[in-house]
């Protein structure tokens, strides 16, 4: 049986949560005196999506495996982008608009590898971690949805 591989310490957050986001405390996660670049994307319901109103977004999750995932996909952006630190944080259940449901941190020595790498990151978690939203609307109608990478993006 192979050894598992070392944690990578440059992940230093992972988290699923049914409570609010602190998104100052996924930045602060990265927080590092090697870096010179910090950045903090999140991602906040908002109260409509193509002229059709939201009244809030349910998200499920397969927790071990979206867990799994997020924690390879911070390690891959680490690497990929010579990051210092990163850092993820993910609602599950009801989030309301104007709520954050995702949280995404990157710090590096330069600010651009900390950008794209939130970039990316977003991007990669939208398309393959095991979490689904649910669009709920005022009449009642619920629309489930689930990321995929648009052919420009790629892999």
């Amino acid at each position: 049986m192979a050894a598992a591989p070392p944690e990578d310490r440059r992940v230093r957050l992972v988290t699923l949560t049914s409570g609010p986001l602190d998104p100052a405390a996924v930045l602060a996660a990265v927080g590092d005196r090697a870096a010179g670049g910090n950045v903090l994307f999140t991602g906040t319901v908002r109260e409509s999506t193509a002229g059709v109103a939201t009244t809030r977004l349910e998200y499920e999750a397969h927790a071990p495996l979206a867990r799994a995932e997020l924690t390879r996909l911070s390690r891959e952006a680490a690497e990929r982008f010579d990051l210092v630190a990163v850092a993820v944080g993910h609602r599950l259940g009801v989030v309301e608009p104007g709520e954050a449901s995702v949280a995404v941190a990157g710090s590096a020595a330069h600010r651009r590898a900390a950008v794209a790498a939130a970039e990316w990151l977003m991007d990669r978690i939208k398309a393959t971690v095991p979490i689904w939203k649910c669009d709920h609307t005022p009449d009642g109608g619920r629309t489930w949805v689930h990321g995929a990478l648009a052919p420009e993006q790629g892999a």
